[in-house]
């Protein structure tokens, strides 16, 4: 029996409605919520077993790696940058010497873990969300009877990314020549992001290692005497949270924060330059033959084997496999074979799922996509994903579509619900250093459009069946 059948096995009605009930509190208690609601309506984790472990860090922290060159070689090729489709504000902002060499401190890459596989959909190299999530679900559930009776079978352990990104912080800030110790640390984002409750945890646990952080606004920042302020505290280390595409909508917003950037007053992670390999167009340059010269034989493999195959949508020839395909009219053929989602976006906006849209939408699409060769957009062939069955706990709010079977009647009713399973490595500073899962009934997995998130588990052992 594999742990996810045991966990299913144990879930009686009377179980699975305390479960439910207990969780849903706890999480609250936690602050466990996105926008107000509870991050994990599911009852049980995500389970990796401990031998898919070295597979998915080795692809996970190559795909970093690459982040990172690429992002240094588009400072020194006018090409580059252009293939990646970055604005002139963009480039304005990556081009300025952050002080240290690192792009991205922390980073994100989103995959479906196949039996054989891993298959990115996406680089997250700005500053990704969840992490403290991620530990804080991992934390509550790991304490219930059910975590328990699981452990009487399997080793069960879970990642802690919340010191791990502290420690990634502290290094790009030596890194960049800071002396404070320890330094004082500001979490900048809007005060209004649903993601504030994590912010909080994050703050907390900053200040219980004994370094002193606070969150602030970027509004609330000011550059005075060569000394970035928050309110009157300077500021040492900015863990930027607020996103470039704000820093640019925003400029007067965010003017003290990208003065005291430019003037090295402050260290800030993730530096500006993490948007060139956070554009969409990142997985093209990886895919792109005019390209393959960045990358050694090994890396090519690692490519072939889980980046799919992406272009910028534009007309003309592009280069697969040696051979010259007309893109446009290939899309069209297509449809089935590819997405189209902006360069540029989060939380699945304007994404098109080929597959799973009209030839007459899916021309639509593509037809937006060639009117904003500005903003770009990207195509991207499907890969294969992963699903897998989970108890849902009460459904006052639909997850989407789906086949479900209840499992018990009641107030707090729990259905197994058949989901899409996102499984996103955390990498901070080159290290695998824990998880984001997320689960839709849909073809779009993220938290922002509707999904859900659960705890990743690692687990060894097996019972036999």
């Amino acid at each position: 029996m594999n742990p996810a059948d045991l966990w299913h096995s144990l879930l009686t009605d009377d179980v699975a409605r305390d479960q439910c009930a207990s969780l849903d509190r706890r999480m609250r208690e936690a602050r466990l919520t996105f926008g107000g609601r509870v991050l994990c309506p599911f009852l049980r984790p995500f389970f990796l077993e401990a031998v898919d472990e070295p597979r998915v860090t080795a692809a996970a922290e190559t795909l970093w790696r690459l982040g990172e060159r690429v992002a240094a070689a588009a400072l020194e090729d006018d090409a580059l940058l252009q293939q990646l489709a970055l604005t002139e504000e963009e480039i304005r902002l990556v081009r300025l010497d952050p002080g240290y060499g690192t792009a991205s401190t922390a980073a994100r890459a989103d995959a479906f873990l196949l039996p054989d596989s891993v298959q990115f959909a996406e680089y997250n190299a700005e500053s990704p969300a969840g992490l403290a999530y991620s530990q804080g679900l991992a934390e509550v559930f790991t304490d219930t009877t059910l975590a328990a009776r699981l452990r009487e079978s399997f080793d069960v352990r879970f990642y802690r990314p919340v010191d791990a990104i502290l420690d990634a912080l502290l290094a790009s800030y030596r890194d960049w020549g800071g002396r404070a110790f320890p330094p004082t640390i500001a979490i900048v984002d809007w005060r209004e992001v649903p993601t504030y409750t994590e912010f909080e945890l994050l703050r907390d646990a900053f200040v219980a290692r004994g370094v002193p952080t606070v969150i602030c606004d970027p509004r609330d920042l000011d550059l005075t005497g060569g000394r970035l302020l928050a309110g009157d505290r300077p500021i040492d280390l900015v863990y930027r949270r607020v996103l470039l595409n704000d820093i640019v909508a925003r400029r007067d917003e965010c003017a003290a924060l990208v003065a005291a950037y430019e003037a090295r007053a402050v260290c800030v992670a993730n530096s500006f330059r993490c948007k060139i390999a956070h554009k969409k167009a990142f997985f093209a340059v990886l895919t792109d033959e005019r390209w393959s010269r960045l990358f050694s034989d090994d890396e090519r493999a690692v490519i072939r084997r889980h980046v799919p195959w992406t272009s910028l949508v534009r007309e003309g020839d592009v280069a697969r496999d040696g051979v010259a395909i007309d893109l446009i009219p290939h899309l069209r053929n297509h449809r089935e074979r590819f997405v189209i989602k902006p360069n540029d976006e989060y939380g699945g906006t304007g994404v098109t799922l080929g597959w799973d849209t009209s030839e007459a939408d899916w021309d639509q699409a593509i037809a937006n996509a060639l009117a904003e060769p500005d903003r770009a957009w990207v195509a991207q062939e499907r890969i294969a994903v992963r699903r897998e069955t989970f108890p849902v706990c009460g459904l006052s709010t639909p997850l989407g579509a789906g086949p479900s079977t209840p499992l018990g009647a009641g107030e707090r009713g729990v259905e197994m619900r058949d989901m899409l399973v996102d499984f996103a490595p955390y990498i901070f500073r080159g290290t695998v250093a824990g998880y984001l899962t997320r689960l839709s009934a849909t073809g779009l997995a993220n938290v922002t459009s509707g999904g859900g998130q659960v705890p990743a588990f690692v687990v060894t052992g097996r019972l036999n069946s």
